[in-house]
Order: C-alpha cells, then sequence, then structure tokens
C-alpha cells in the first residue's frame, strides 16, 4: 500500500506542505483566495527540532499520519468513529463525540482537534479532497515527503 514517507535528512522547514495539506481541504481554486487572511490548522506539520545533525545543519521532521497496520487510535475509538478503509484510517464526524481517546493513543501524535466545525482531524492522504491524491508530497519542493509503496 501507498503511504506517505518522510526524508528527515532533505527537508528544509519551508512548512509549504502545511499550506498545500491546508489548501486541499479547502477544495478551492486558488490557495491565495482560499487562505487569505486565515490561521491554517493543516493534518501535517513540521517540528522544527533543536538538533543539529553530523554536518551542522538544522534537523526538521514532517509529522503525519502513518496509517499504521494496526493503529491504536482505531482500537482505542470507543464509538466506531475511526476505521480502515483500503489501508487508510478515516474519521467518521458523526460518529465523533470529542473525547480524545484517538489524540492519547497515537504514538506519533498525528489525531488533533479540529477548528472547522469537525470534531477530529487527521490525514486521510487527500483522498476525500477533489485532488485525491497527498498534496505535501506533490509540492514539496525537495521531495522529502515522497508518497509511495516501499512493500
Amino acid at each position: 500500500m501507498r503511504r506517505i514517507y518522510v526524508n528527515e535528512e532533505w527537508c528544509l522547514g519551508c512548512h509549504l506542505c502545511e499550506y498545500y495539506c491546508a489548501f486541499a481541504q479547502t477544495g478551492g481554486a486558488s490557495m491565495a483566495l482560499a487562505l487569505k487572511d486565515k490561521q491554517i490548522n493543516p493534518r501535517i506539520h513540521i517540528e522544527d527540532a533543536e538538533k543539529y545533525d553530523s554536518k551542522g545543519a538544522e534537523v526538521h521532521f514532517a509529522v503525519s499520519c502513518r496509517h499504521c497496520v494496526e493503529p491504536y487510535c482505531v482500537k482505542g475509538c470507543i464509538t466506531g468513529a475511526l476505521s480502515i478503509k483500503d489501508g487508510v484510517i478515516q474519521i467518521d464526524q458523526e460518529k465523533c463525540i470529542g473525547c480524545y481517546t484517538c489524540v492519547l493513543s497515537c504514538p506519533y501524535g498525528c489525531v488533533a482537534p479540529a477548528d472547522d466545525g469537525k470534531v477530529m482531524q487527521k490525514c486521510e492522504l487527500c483522498l476525500n479532497t477533489t485532488s485525491g491524491e497527498p498534496q505535501c508530497a506533490k509540492n514539496c519542493p525537495n521531495a522529502a515527503i515522497v508518497y509511495e509503496d516501499r512493500g
């Protein structure tokens, strides 16, 4: 199954993936118009570690849902709002009651409260958008985020 993988050594910390993620959720035709004067709430986040690699460069890395084979978030969901469909962990907003069990269960910190009227949010690989493919990977300028099958 194809998943998002992050090559931390190539991440520039530019945060463009966050903007493309937020834009993909709007369904708009223009990023500038869709995100103008709005605080974004992306489903992927860049962590700017206060560390340096062996060459003295800052370390940045993207945090996004890993769509685990045996996800703790799905097992811990008391309402069944989280489910796996074709290997992708998805949230049924109608079932979610905002108990935050999924937030506490995810070892990667990839499930978060939403601020757009929904209860929770996480990466669903942009399958629920008009693009149909992860925009963070498609638009990463340094190919630090890739969408591929690694068997």
